[in-house]
């Protein structure tokens, strides 16, 4: 198999996305791994390179992704040359030249002129300001791509544990109104089918949460979990052969280490799930979108425009994001074809003569 091209957003420029990029490109077995495709600037990425120190990245400009080479941190230019780096701040431009590289990105995507994407970190606040109209990578890349926002589903992975998301980016007085049976079986069904295809689990154990205190306490704390989550566990085992369990009690469950057990978790909304994945990864977590005709992976933090500039980001993350993009398109690739001609048994047919 040739090496997988990987396509590389630039994230705000303003944040430490580009320095966590050519620290993770510095390293030489990166760039036997795969080959790199930034869509951004060679201006701003040296901008970047100066402010740290001891990193050496074999950089080349090219027109578009046919042209990129081994070994080389290929950038494709899509922010004018104008556009300079203003560390820690936050703008409108900078927003806009994160969404140029994420509609470059998509359009490669689209033609097939890339294998995977790794997105860097946007502003979401400043995102808006540009006219974005999302919340997130997430719903910006379900909705480019003619997926539901519901058929798509953020997963967060670390060495250990994996929480998938039933709700996203909602507020928490939204969490309640938005949750279904239908929904969860959905996710449950998604998560399930990731698991298998995108991860190498043959069969995946799932955990589920309850939403609320005590799974409800049988209704004293609410009813949700007689009312949606339970139905739907039971639906998601019997239709589509889920192993699924629950609802937890988040506190216990985490408290206990019962996540220990579990191939996934699915959390009711994004605090549930992710402040415990945090504590015990924060370093190395990956956010992978399942549900995708592609394969989308990110660093679990954000733009830390606090450190921007200061040479102190750690790479970690965007490095092992790099690492599972590539993973998991073999492993979706190994199912594929595994699965491409199935083969099909005939029941024998009978004559019965009266």
């Amino acid at each position: 198999m040739s090496k997988i091209k990987i396509g590389i957003t630039q994230g705000d420029i303003n944040g430490v996305g580009y320095e966590v990029i050519l620290k993770t490109f510095s390293e030489p077995h990166l760039m036997e791994l795969c080959i790199p495709v930034l869509y951004g600037s060679q201006k701003l990425a040296q901008a970047h390179k100066q402010k740290l120190t001891d990193i050496q990245v074999n950089m080349q400009v090219i027109a578009d992704a046919n042209m990129a080479q081994e070994r080389k941190l290929n950038i494709i230019s899509c922010t004018d040359d104008k556009v300079t780096v203003n560390f820690g701040k936050g703008s409108e431009e900078s927003a806009k030249a994160a969404l140029d590289s994420l509609e470059r990105a998509c359009n490669d995507l689209r033609e097939g002129l890339i294998d995977a994407l790794v997105t860097a970190p946007i502003s979401k606040g400043h995102m808006q300001e540009d006219k974005f109209g999302h919340k997130g990578h997430t719903e910006y890349l379900a909705q480019q791509f003619g997926v539901n926002e519901d058929d798509a589903l953020m997963l967060l992975m670390t060495p250990y544990m994996r929480v998938a998301l039933a709700t996203n980016h909602l507020a928490m007085k939204d969490v309640a109104n938005h949750l279904s049976k239908e929904l969860i079986v959905k996710k449950l069904n998604i998560l399930n089918q990731c698991l298998k295809s995108d991860l190498g689990i043959r069969r995946p154990r799932i955990a589920v949460l309850a939403l609320n205190p005590h799974s409800g306490d049988n209704g004293i704390l609410g009813h949700e979990e007689e009312d949606i989550i339970i139905p739907a566990i039971e639906e998601a085992e019997s239709n589509h052969e889920v192993l699924a369990i629950g609802p937890y009690a988040a506190d216990g469950f985490f408290g206990n280490g019962t996540y220990r057990s579990f191939d996934a978790i699915l959390a009711m909304y994004h605090d549930q799930g992710l402040i415990p994945l945090k504590m015990t990864g924060m370093s190395n977590g990956v956010n992978f979108t399942a549900g995708l005709p592609f394969v989308r992976t990110s660093p679990d933090h954000g733009t830390a425009f606090d450190i921007a500039g200061t040479n102190m980001a750690d790479p970690t993350s965007f490095r092992e994001a790099v690492y599972a993009a590539v993973d998991i398109y073999m492993h979706r690739k190994s199912y594929e074809e595994l699965n491409a001609h199935p083969l099909v048994i005939k029941q024998k047919q009978t004559n019965n003569k009266e």
